[in-house]
């Protein structure tokens, strides 16, 4: 696994405060992006874990 860059830092902060946005940032627009806004629709925690999951999955 390759360390954090700046990006990703930027990437997981917007992810802590809009959980859709952290997503839109590292996949754009699709599929992750819908999932990721029904979870925060659901509740905010599993939108978050979901988006710092799509950020540092790669």
């Amino acid at each position: 696994m390759a360390g954090l860059e700046v990006t990703d830092i930027c990437k997981i902060i917007a992810a802590v405060f809009l959980p859709p946005l952290g997503v839109f940032f590292e996949r754009g627009c699709g599929t992750d992006l819908l999932i990721n806004i029904l979870l925060t629709l659901l509740g905010y925690i599993p939108g978050i874990i979901h988006a710092l999951y799509i950020i540092l999955k790669y």
